[in-house]
């Protein structure tokens, strides 16, 4: 359904998408992961014809997205990070008013409008205004729009970004449920690890304008777990950056990353990776409460090819050291 070669974005002398080339198969929900600043957004942007690439081609359903750019157009949807609802205007106002920008006759629009506001369950509120809704169902309301036309391809940009949990779950669910009935092509962009993880066929991981690698969820947690690296998660009272800094020190260790006052997450590599660790803390007469070893997730991924958090701003977390081949700390641009 989708091909990308070599896709290339430049603003000036920074380059935000840097000659990326992947595949998206018709019905797969495919993921683009990755902290804010790698270029998912640029991304979207250029495959929904919102901005011109700079270098290489995209097709969406065998149209070029700058040659055919109208009819790739009327082959897509795209959900934004921004809601973009009138609030002033009831819900089935606002679907019909999107829905004339597409030139839907309007015996179509009105079937079209009723079916959608009950896919997502909003019949009831059809003639409420939008700005009365709670925040999940806004974003609802946000989706379905994407809908009126109905896409063989939809774009969702950061769909629960901002969210509470609850309408997070109810949009997650809309996604899948919009997937399996109606076949619909699903890109979506986000910098959530069990978001990629529950929806996503298949995952790109995106870090600096590239896609470092690309494969299933599983596949992905298999580049940790079937090499020999380790991850420990330490509980340590009274945790030191003096402490924090012995345990980076230690030849096997690639990462630590600081989850609170008491925790620390390491990866390490070698068979003799838990004693090593393990001396290094005694060495400073520090007290061990407990020690897991963990099971790779995505963002031990993330962490194990790019060598840092995935998170644009990691709150109470700190990545002190990174392994051979790491790119370690780089400046992180806010052009998405």
């Amino acid at each position: 359904m989708i091909e990308v070669r070599d896709l290339t974005k430049k603003f000036n002398d920074f380059t935000a998408v840097d000659h990326i080339t992947f595949d998206v198969k018709k019905s797969e929900v495919f993921g683009l992961l990755g902290p804010n600043g790698a270029g998912k957004t640029t991304t979207i942007r250029m495959l929904s014809t919102l901005t011109r690439p700079t270098e290489g081609t995209a097709t969406i359903g065998g149209y070029d997205i700058v040659k055919h750019d109208n009819k790739v157009r009327q082959l897509i949807g795209l959900v934004s990070e921004k809601m973009i609802m009138y609030d002033r205007l009831t819900a089935k106002e606002n679907l019909r008013f999107f829905g004339k920008l597409y030139n839907l006759p309007k015996n179509i629009l009105n079937e079209r409008t009723d079916e959608l506001l009950d896919l997502v369950q909003l019949t009831k509120w059809k003639d409420s205004k939008v700005g009365t809704f709670s925040t999940g169902m806004r974003q609802r309301m946000n989706v379905v729009r994407a809908l009126l036309n109905m896409p063989k391809v939809l774009f969702l940009d950061e769909p629960t970004l901002g969210l509470d949990p609850q309408s997070t779950v109810e949009v997650r669910e809309f996604i899948k449920k919009t997937n399996k009935e109606n076949k619909t092509t699903i890109i979506l962009t986000t910098h959530m690890m069990n978001e990629a993880d529950l929806l996503c066929d298949r995952i790109g991981i995106m870090d600096q304008g590239k896609i470092d690698t690309l494969d299933t969820s599983t596949n992905l947690k298999k580049l940790i777990s079937g090499d020999d690296t380790t991850i420990l998660k330490l509980e340590i009272p009274n945790l030191t950056n003096k402490l924090i800094t012995k345990i980076q020190s230690v030849k096997c260790v690639s990462s630590v990353s600081r989850e609170n006052n008491s925790h620390l997450k390491v990866h390490a590599t070698g068979d003799d990776a838990f004693d090593l660790i393990i001396d290094a803390v005694r060495a400073e007469k520090a007290k061990i409460n407990s020690i897991e070893k963990l099971q790779p997730t995505l963002e031990d991924v993330f962490l194990h090819i790019t060598g840092r958090e995935v998170r644009d701003k990691a709150d109470n977390k700190i990545a002190i050291k990174h392994g051979p081949g790491s790119r370690g700390f780089r400046q992180k641009l806010r052009v998405r």
